[in-house]
């Protein structure tokens, strides 16, 4: 039996600086590119009636790339904003941010609060920032927090599955259904610290195009793809594989 579409997709936007040098152009005019293609994935996806699409933006590793070009990046995601703020509130797009913003500059950080408290009225497409994000970071904390809780609290945990409802309240992810189709361009083929949790049975797309030359096309052939598979969670039918080994 073939899938329906997905209701979440995740896409690890790989590729700008070396499209970029391939181009003999400055690494920084292939994050501009890139900015590009967003915008126009976001559309598709809001043409598509995909429920929720996060775009890793800005990983907890990026921090290691030359200072030039992190403030450039954190220029343009603000820049961005502010350009799409309008007409994502008239696409009835719901932004969301998740990973930890405390380094960002204030002046960035008030505009995805604003961009954040502006649409949490939305009911379209639900558009996720992974900024300062990182998956093996996203799990230490959630299990940090869940065993603070867990000494802390009066009442006993009594099994393991109430152990992973209380952990998983804690994950970044929390409130956001596991994606269900994973892709990363540019040829690469892992993961890459992203949604390491969430993703356990998320199927994965790899696409050989760098981001800046991932188009509208691309991004239908890959739910076109999604679709033709058959997603068993590791059994014989639909079950949520995690609960079903703590049963």
């Amino acid at each position: 039996m073939k899938n329906i579409d997905p209701n979440h997709i995740a896409i690890i936007m790989d590729g700008n600086g070396r499209w970029a040098e391939s181009k003999k152009h400055s690494r920084l005019w292939g994050h501009i590119k890139g900015s590009q293609t967003a915008q126009d994935i976001v559309e598709a996806a809001i043409n598509k009636n995909i429920s929720y699409l996060t775009l890793f933006a800005f990983s907890t590793e990026n921090w290691k790339r030359p200072v030039s070009e992190v403030q450039f990046l954190i220029k343009l995601l603000e820049r961005h904003i502010k350009k799409r703020k309008a007409d994502l509130l008239k696409q009835n797009v719901r932004v969301l941010c998740v990973g930890d913003l405390t380094p960002f500059p204030d002046h960035l950080k008030n505009e995805l609060s604003d961009i954040q408290k502006a649409t949490s009225k939305c009911t379209g497409l639900t558009l996720i920032f992974a900024l300062n994000y990182g998956g093996k970071q996203e799990i230490l904390q959630a299990a940090f927090k869940a065993a603070q809780a867990a000494f802390s609290s009066s009442s006993k945990l009594t099994s393991k599955e109430k152990f992973l409802e209380l952990f998983e309240s804690h994950l970044e992810f929390s409130t956001i259904p596991d994606p269900d189709l994973i892709i990363r361009t540019s040829g690469e083929q892992r993961i890459s610290n992203f949604m390491l949790w969430s993703s356990a049975y998320s199927e994965l797309y790899f696409s050989p195009k760098f981001w800046p030359d991932f188009s509208k096309q691309d991004f239908f052939e890959a739910i076109n793809e999604y679709s033709c598979r058959q997603r068993r969670f590791g059994g014989l039918k639909h079950m949520d594989p995690i609960k079903e080994s703590l049963a």
